[in-house]
């Protein structure tokens, strides 16, 4: 980790009058929805996964002088490779929170939707990140209810918060890893 990178572990501050999220858009409430996620959707290529399992490291906040924080989950597998993933406050604090083991007085959304999968009798199977389209990371959840697998499009971030709680493993696609792996060691190897 470089001295300008930091554990993450701390609460985020309330920003704006009802909490601003960094996935929030500037959007005018009734103005009609962007279409630009069908389009990356139907203009994404399917691909062999040949999925690898990673490690969720930790999360780090960026410090730049002159720049807001900003945060990244680390991942890493068995060979590695490292693959840093910028994400929400809110979202780091979620993870960091998982990471040690901590319960928050009041259910967060992941611990929500982990007690909605478990109450209704299904359970979290693993996350994959399964693409990496214009610098955009995707990942599925896999959640198993008797014999059928249902997967459900989320963000990594989201999934990987979700994974945590559940125990569940969280992998890689092969090419997601050769693309976007970074070669220094942004924390020392176990």
């Amino acid at each position: 980790m470089t001295e300008d990178e930091q554990p993450f572990d701390q609460e985020p501050e309330a920003e704006g009058e009802e909490g601003s999220h960094a996935d929030d858009s500037d959007q005018d409430p009734g103005a009609s929805p962007d279409r630009s996620f069908s389009s990356e959707i139907e203009n994404r290529v399917p691909r062999d996964l040949e999925e690898k399992e990673v490690r969720v490291m930790g999360v780090y906040e960026h410090l730049e002088q002159g720049m807001e924080p900003a945060a990244f989950v680390l991942l890493r597998d068995d060979q590695g490779r490292q693959v840093l993933i910028w994400i929400g406050r809110y979202e780091a604090y979620a993870i960091s929170l998982a990471l040690e083991g901590t319960t928050p007085d009041r259910p967060m959304t992941h611990d929500l939707m982990k007690s909605l999968i478990d109450r209704l009798g299904g359970s979290m199977e693993r996350v994959v990140i399964d693409d990496l389209w214009h610098e955009t990371y995707y990942a599925k959840i896999s959640v198993a209810k008797g014999d059928s697998v249902l997967d459900i499009d989320a963000r990594p971030s989201d999934a990987i918060a979700l994974a945590l709680r559940a125990r569940a493993p969280v992998f890689v696609a092969e090419f997601v890893l050769q693309q976007a792996a970074v070669s220094e060691d942004l924390i020392p190897p176990e």
